[in-house]
């Protein structure tokens, strides 16, 4: 029978927990790794989502409407009457 990794048994002690000092340390190491874009790649990128943000700001808009004027039509036409 072999054994699952759910059965095994951890082959090393718990690590344990980072110093704020050297936590420090290693954010800026990893920020240092970081490949941060150019001026026209992040006006390209800003373009790029705010175009987006405005296709689905109208696709909710019309979507919203859309149900609107539905529920209305039918509260106008099915409503209880006399009220």
């Amino acid at each position: 029978m072999t054994q699952t990794d759910a059965d095994a048994k951890p082959d090393k002690e718990p690590t344990r927990r980072t110093g704020p000092v050297t936590f420090t340390k290693q954010v800026v190491g990893e920020l240092r790794k970081v490949r941060w874009p150019t001026r026209k790649e992040l006006v390209t990128y800003t373009i790029v989502v705010l175009v987006f943000v405005v296709i689905v700001l109208a696709y909710v808009s019309l979507l919203d409407f859309a149900f609107g004027e539905a529920v209305t039509w039918l509260y106008s036409n099915f409503g209880r009457p006399g009220v």
